[in-house]
């Protein structure tokens, strides 16, 4: 659970970063600002495809905000 937080806490800063809102980021990638509040609060699992979406708006890579890593 705690890895989950930080993956969309790493999301939450990196919009803020690029000065965008949940609904400027929604508007970019196609959804509605609920989603990205979702996803972002770990309550939602996107798609591959939205995934990719918003690396892509955020100058990410999947790794950078996605990718769970192993412990130990």
């Amino acid at each position: 659970m705690r890895e989950k937080q930080k993956k969309n806490l790493r999301m939450k800063a990196a919009r803020a970063l690029k000065g965008l809102s949940q609904e400027d980021l929604a508007k970019a990638v196609g959804v509605t600002r609920q989603t990205i509040g979702m996803i972002e609060a770990g309550d939602y699992n996107p798609s591959l495809k939205l995934c990719v979406a918003i690396c892509r708006t955020l100058g990410k890579t999947l790794d950078g905000l996605f990718w769970e890593e192993e412990e130990g």
